[in-house]
């Protein structure tokens, strides 16, 4: 008797060894996050990644579905948590968070230009570590890479080095949140404006509380779109440069702000509009942040799954330095303005 099989996506068919590592060691880490709520699934999630990755050593047929789920499924679980949010939530979080965000992102740069010049980093690096530490970690790296194009390795110091500080701040957080007392909204404006990339703001905020999660998410989002002006005042300073160097030459460039814009927020901005509409029924809200909770444990664990500890080791001790430096500088500076306007 003949069968009639399916045909399989090859893209599937690749993705599918990383992406069942990713979701086995995920549904581990949210059953651990249950028994151990203080420390939360997406920290379990992001460890356990990181010691199958470094200990077990999964070969690279693995790596397309851990890419996948790290990217894809992470924007995913941000879109789903937009279908909790209403739009006038999302506007005056925005709003409120809008002057600590300037604040931090200002001094990040400052920080790395006046620091990286002290530990005699390059240009090109510095602008690398200050960006990402500024607005979204490795996105904002990949965004403006193809603006100041850097070399290769160059970019591999600067993911690496933000990478670092990403994973030190999901476990350091929510320790220091609960130390320092911050109430919820006061921790969420904290992670979202001081922690680097998106999927360690959501991961840290929502280990603290729901609530400080959300709030996290809002913010973290309404600084991620800062990345178009940046990139354009970027793309603006290298072509002036390049005119200058070779007036008569053309100026090739592949910059482009459809390439650079994070998607994923207007849709995160469409899902809180169909919220705000009434459009879903309260009895499926639970079902659908539950499902975003654990997209968020899938992507924190597969992100574990890529950091290789000894390529980290092997970005040099300067970079490194840099990248805690403005770390620390604008950790420090968003609670200080929390502080001056009272808001934590």
């Amino acid at each position: 008797m003949n069968t009639i099989s399916l045909p399989t996506s090859p893209s599937m068919q690749l993705r599918a060894s990383g992406l069942l590592l990713s979701l086995a060691i995920a549904l581990a880490a949210w059953w651990l996050g249950r028994l151990v709520p203080l420390i939360g699934g997406p920290v379990f999630g992001i460890v356990i990644g990181i010691a199958v990755r470094n200990l077990l050593a999964p070969s690279e047929t693995f790596n397309p579905g851990i890419q996948f789920a790290s990217k894809q499924i992470l924007q995913w679980s941000i879109v789903a948590l937009g279908f909790g949010l209403s739009l006038t939530q999302v506007a005056q979080t925005g709003l409120q968070s809008l002057a600590v965000t300037l604040v931090t992102i200002t001094v990040a740069f400052g920080t790395a230009l006046l620091l990286g010049r002290v530990l005699k980093v390059h240009d090109k690096l510095k602008v690398l570590i200050g960006v990402g530490t500024a607005i979204c970690g490795g996105s904002a790296i990949a965004a403006v890479t193809p603006i100041i194009k850097p070399d290769d390795h160059d970019t591999a110091f600067a993911i690496s080095t933000i990478f670092l500080f990403n994973i030190v701040a999901v476990l350091l957080f929510p320790l220091l949140g609960h130390a320092l007392h911050l109430s919820d909204l006061g921790f969420g404006l904290w992670a979202g404006t001081a922690i680097n990339d998106t999927s360690s703001v959501v991961a840290a905020g929502y280990s603290y509380s729901t609530t400080a999660g959300d709030y996290a998410t809002i913010v973290k989002l309404t600084r991620a779109t800062l990345i178009i002006p940046i990139c354009l005042v970027l793309a603006i300073a290298v072509a002036v440069r390049e005119k200058r160097a070779a007036k008569h030459t053309g100026i090739a460039s592949d910059f482009s702000l459809r390439q650079i814009f994070p998607w994923f927020i207007l849709w995160f901005l469409v899902a809180s509009a169909v919220r705000t509409a009434g459009l879903v029924p309260s009895a499926i809200q639970p079902a659908i942040h539950l499902a975003a909770e654990f997209m968020i444990i899938v992507a924190l664990t597969a992100i574990g799954l890529s950091a290789n500890l000894r390529k980290m080791a092997s970005t040099g001790v300067r970079p490194i330095l840099l990248g805690l430096g403005v770390w620390a500088a604008v950790s420090v500076s968003s609670l200080l303005v929390q502080v001056v306007i009272g808001q934590l």
